[in-house]
Order: structure tokens, then C-alpha cells, then sequence
């Protein structure tokens, strides 16, 4: 079965309150048992637009990675994330 993941840029605009998105956030990646493989860190965007900091979280499919974001858990996250950050999200279908 292929693999669901969240392919995030964000662009935060207050850092002081960014860490209460992902507090909240936290029930719902232990409930959908999100696996992050990039939180950040360096990188190189030799092509097209940049945000600041770059996310990829596995899921065990791609439906469970359209719950997690629908799900209540996240719902209440993504209301603090968009009002001190900037992102596009993306929810693909790999391997």
C-alpha cells in the first residue's frame, strides 16, 4: 500500500507563539502516528519560491493523511498555525 505524506513549507511570522501549533498538533500525529522525516533544517531552493522552514511527515496512507488533517485533534492546530504562519500544504500519495 503507498504511503500518504504532508509536504508543508511554512514561513513563520511569530516565533514566540509557533510552539503553541505544534503543542496542539500533538495528539493528532500520535493518534494518525505521523512520522516526520523533515522538521526543518537546512536546504537549498535552487529553483522557484522558498518559505523558511521546509516539513515531511509519513503516514501509513494516503486516506490517513487526509483524516489527520480533517480530523478535530489537527483542526484546532492548523487555527493557531494560520494565525502566525504562513504555509503551503500539500497532502501526496508515494512510496
Amino acid at each position: 500500500m503507498a504511503k500518504g505524506f504532508w509536504i508543508v513549507r511554512v514561513s513563520v511570522r511569530d516565533t514566540g507563539e509557533y510552539p503553541r501549533y505544534l503543542e496542539a498538533a500533538r495528539p493528532a500525529f500520535e493518534k494518525y502516528e505521523a512520522c516526520f522525516h523533515v522538521r526543518g533544517g537546512r536546504y537549498l531552493a535552487p529553483e522557484g519560491v522558498a518559505r523558511d522552514r521546509n516539513v515531511v511527515v509519513e503516514f501509513k496512507d494516503f486516506d490517513t493523511a487526509v483524516t489527520c488533517y480533517e480530523s478535530p485533534e489537527y483542526s484546532a492546530a492548523r487555527t493557531i498555525r494560520q494565525a502566525h504562519a504562513d504555509a503551503d500544504f500539500l497532502i501526496v500519495e508515494g512510496v
